[in-house]
């Protein structure tokens, strides 16, 4: 059964920074999409980054233009673990982040624009930026 469970949310305050962790079982990354989303209170959800993961390249990400220069997606194949490092955080930054994953093998799409492609989703990890 494929799981990915989020952690590293919190409290900080603007300025700050935070490292979420989406561990991923039952699941490969090779050659799949994974991402990280985010939806605020009210709002819709949206993509913050997404990656292809190929073994024999480098991987291909996309970011948001909301977080590009401040969050780095980054990954551990061997810990099958999902990495969104955030830095200089502010307050528009908060939300519940998930992670989310294609199930699809060997299609890399990766949209941050449209949620609904993702099959796979964890339960999401509440980040709060104060002013």
């Amino acid at each position: 059964q494929v799981q990915l469970v989020e952690s590293g949310g919190g409290s900080v305050q603007a300025g700050g920074s935070l490292r979420l962790s989406c561990a991923a079982s039952g699941y490969t990354f090779s050659r799949r999409c994974m991402g990280w989303f985010r939806q605020a209170p009210g709002k819709e959800r949206e993509g913050v980054a997404t990656v292809y993961t190929i073994y024999t390249g480098h991987p291909v990400t996309y970011y948001a233009d909301s977080v590009k220069g401040r969050f780095t997606l980054s990954q551990d194949n061997a810990k099958n673990t999902l990495y969104l490092q955030m830095n200089d955080l502010k307050p528009e930054d908060t939300a519940m982040y998930y992670c989310a994953a294609r199930g699809t093998y060997g299609d890399s799409w990766c949209p941050l624009a449209d949620a609904s492609v993702y099959g796979l989703w964890g339960q999401g990890t509440q980040v709060t930026i104060s002013s």
